[in-house]
């Protein structure tokens, strides 16, 4: 009896507590792959579902020009990156988005907002870029604003501007899992020897 019950608490706390949030897997589901370098690709894979989300994509584009809405669409008004990513003289991000979303009074929809509200470096571009291309720019310093990966893993797990893409406003899709499970996974694929897939 008393193996029983030791059995049974052991699969409750090992990989049967494993959950899928919002369509991202936890770390632990991971844990069950022995080879470490298998495993670290395998969590970056599932990091990769939130990098590809329009939440994220939008604001890390390939060129000058934000995208908007889950369609991912040329930002409107056109607007420009301008030098410090914050938008050009006269038309700054901040014209149009406040410190939080704004719900739109006549309509479904909202403005997004969060203080602050820029695109990412244009060397930090994602759109159009395979999981394994991300995965090797965000290990590169010369790519990643100069971050090491404990610095990735803050920006990823704790940054307020990462965690607007699971409370975007009306209108807009959430990024998949929630901001916490996403650090996790960053985590345990830095844990694991930061592995990058191929292609």
């Amino acid at each position: 009896m008393k193996r029983m019950i030791l059995a049974l608490g052991l699969a409750l706390t090992g990989p049967a507590m494993a959950e899928t949030v919002n369509g991202l897997k936890t770390a632990d589901e991971f844990e069950g792959i022995e080879n470490e370098a298998e495993r670290s690709v395998a969590v970056f894979q599932e990091v990769f579902k939130v990098i590809e989300s329009p939440r994220c994509l939008n604001c890390h584009p390939k060129g000058d020009t934000p995208l908007q809405g889950d369609d991912m669409q040329q930002h409107m008004p056109p607007v420009q990156r301008g030098a410090a990513d914050f938008g050009a003289p006269g038309m700054y991000c901040t014209t149009c988005h406040g410190s939080a979303n704004v719900a739109y009074t006549s309509g479904k929809g909202s403005i997004p907002g969060h203080s602050p509200w820029q695109l990412a470096p244009v060397e930090m571009a994602w759109v159009g870029l395979s999981v394994g291309e991300v995965c090797e720019q965000l290990k590169d310093p010369a790519r990643n604003g100069d971050r090491d990966l404990d610095e990735i893993h803050e920006h990823m797990a704790e940054d307020g501007l990462v965690g607007w893409g699971w409370h975007p406003g009306d209108g807009r899709t959430p990024a998949p899992g929630t901001q916490e499970v996403l650090g996790d996974l960053v985590q345990a694929w830095i844990d694991t020897g930061a592995i990058c897939p191929q292609g």
